[in-house]
């Protein structure tokens, strides 16, 4: 399922705002059996991901195979049928407008990925319900020009977070970056100007990986992207080593903030009326918006008992498939990786089907 092109998110889809730009470069992420266009961007746009996506099915003639449900139709429950330890086959329900249908099916393939429920942690914020200002989850923000002139809070470092302080910082009076143990901050371009991606995902690197050791491989990361800019000067130098905590991709933050638009912060200890009071005992006032970029958690109702999420983990073989006693229902995307998803999904794609074929 792809995010639908409308202005307001809806509950249970994922949800971009209008700039994304992807952060794997097209040479990486692109499909086996079809390249991306020579004239698309090395980081595309996410109109582009789209376009690319409708060529790859024109060229396949995929749509025919395809029965779209529609965009208000929701999956009720996947059951498994009563013969289920025989013929591995699924009950479907669905609801559009309060309707329901029910079918079967061979196999089932969860495909919604990390990004899809808001985690808004405001019991970790006290004082919040006092806050008189707007304060909103990043999945609900979609382009920055109701921004101007405010004075706004993100809370979080990762790519999300990251990208609406360099994009807000364009048009807000101020920015404040907000982090709880800071980050290792990456380029999307590297050496000579080519995609980092290209550089560093790669077998020869994978092969280092496995020879050198990891403690040695963060010192020599570390060193580098500290060459770069000193991470402790920034106010972002994180406590974990590099390998712990997936990195966060961005050229601008670093100009951002030593041009004065955005000021990190640490963690925030409690909220007033229309001011935030941080770990360190600073103080900002007159705020006017919050913006939670604090990631994501998933569940599985509709699946009922078949497959348990523990605190936002779930137990998959190889990350795809859960213990049943017939292997017809699998998880693709289901893993956050260093690097592209798109290549890593098509060969969980490929095997799912050659398991639910018995190849």
């Amino acid at each position: 399922m792809f995010c639908s092109l409308q202005e307001n998110p809806e509950e249970g889809r994922a949800s971009i705002y209008k700039s994304l730009i992807i952060s794997t470069s097209k040479e990486i992420m692109c499909f086996s059996d079809f390249p991306i266009p020579d004239d698309f961007p090395n980081y595309m746009h996410n109109s582009k991901i789209m376009e690319f996506f409708r060529m790859y099915a024109d060229y396949f003639d995929l749509l025919k195979y395809i029965h779209f449900k529609g965009r208000r139709t929701i999956v009720v429950s996947v059951t498994k049928r009563p013969d289920f330890s025989t013929t591995g086959q699924w009950d479907i329900v669905t609801e559009t407008a309060g309707k329901q249908e029910s079918a079967v099916f061979d196999g089932v393939m969860v495909c919604t990925g990390h990004h899809t429920n808001a985690h808004l942690p405001l019991d970790s914020f006290p004082g919040i319900e006092k806050f008189k200002g707007r304060y909103f989850h990043s999945r609900d923000y979609k382009k920055p020009q109701e921004f101007s002139g405010k004075r706004v809070i993100v809370i979080g470092i990762g790519n999300s977070g990251t990208d609406l302080a360099v994009e807000l910082s364009h048009t807000a009076d101020q920015i404040f970056l907000s982090t709880r143990q800071g980050a290792w901050i990456l380029d999307w371009i590297g050496e000579e100007g080519y995609p980092m991606d290209t550089i560093y995902v790669t077998r020869y690197i994978e092969f280092l990986l496995r020879i050198v050791p990891l403690s040695l491989l963060n010192y020599f990361t570390e060193k580098k992207l500290n060459a770069k800019f000193n991470h402790a000067i920034y106010g972002l130098q994180p406590a974990h080593r590099f390998s712990s905590v997936h990195p966060t991709a961005s050229d601008n933050l670093p100009n951002r903030i030593i041009s004065g638009k955005v000021l990190v912060k640490p963690n925030i200890k409690e909220f007033a009326t229309t001011s935030a009071i941080f770990k360190d005992g600073t103080r900002e006032d007159n705020l006017d918006v919050v913006i939670f970029a604090t990631g994501y958690s998933f569940s599985f109702s509709f699946l009922g008992d078949c497959v348990k999420v523990v605190e936002n983990q779930v137990s998959l073989y190889k990350f795809v498939f859960p213990n049943l006693e017939k292997p017809t229902l699998v998880f693709i995307g289901l893993i956050q990786p260093f690097g592209p998803l798109m290549p890593i999904a098509e060969l969980r794609g490929h095997w799912a089907t050659r398991v639910f074929k018995g190849t």
